[in-house]
């Protein structure tokens, strides 16, 4: 099995967005995100990556799309954001945010994560970016969920030099598998300076 990475933005960026939202949709369904995904609900939130300074890093296993990390810069984003880093010192005009990064489980352990952000990191420096942040999904220990094997990225994480923003989170609601309504959960946000 062989990966590659490849970044795309403008036209190719566009033209992956659909295999971007069946990734969210099938990856995203497992523990911690629990998402009960849907297509209308993927057309709608990934219109977010048709800023100009957006990116999708794919990687592909021949021409299939097996995996995507997703950036913009945070002024993209600034009204879900905006509250959460309010009280912060960096403006979100120097933040550029890594959204996703989702990879069918087959092809995980072989260094694409690092490629993701490696690849992430290059264009918000090209973008003129000081930080590059993220969120990740707060879910108690104890969640009737949570596989007896789950290891977090944290590790994974500060290795790549981001730390979590403490008090610094946002609320998002999504339908959680098996859950007949949305609710919000809570995303803490990580950083490094770049």
């Amino acid at each position: 099995m062989t990966v590659h990475t490849k970044v795309l933005t403008g036209p190719e960026l566009a033209a992956a967005m659909d295999d971007v939202a069946r990734l969210r949709i099938a990856v995203f369904r497992d523990w911690p995100y629990l998402y009960d995904g849907d297509a209308e609900y993927e057309r709608d939130y990934l219109r977010a990556y048709q800023s100009p300074g957006a990116v999708v890093v794919a990687a592909c296993d021949g021409d299939r799309i097996v995996g995507a990390a997703t950036g913009a810069p945070m002024a993209d984003h600034a009204a879900d954001f905006a509250e959460a880093f309010a009280s912060r010192p960096e403006p979100l005009s120097s933040i550029f945010y890594c959204a996703e990064s989702i990879l069918l489980p087959q092809y995980r352990g072989a260094g694409v994560g690092h490629a993701f952000f490696d690849a992430r990191e290059e264009h918000a420096r090209g973008l003129g970016m000081r930080f590059c942040a993220f969120c990740s999904v707060i879910r108690p220990d104890d969640h009737p969920a949570r596989p007896s094997d789950y290891r977090p990225l944290d590790g994974f994480w500060r290795k790549r030099g981001y730390a979590p923003l403490p008090g610094v989170q946002a609320g998002f609601a999504w339908k959680d598998v098996g859950q007949p309504e949305e609710t919000e959960k809570h995303l803490q946000f990580w950083i490094r300076e770049l």
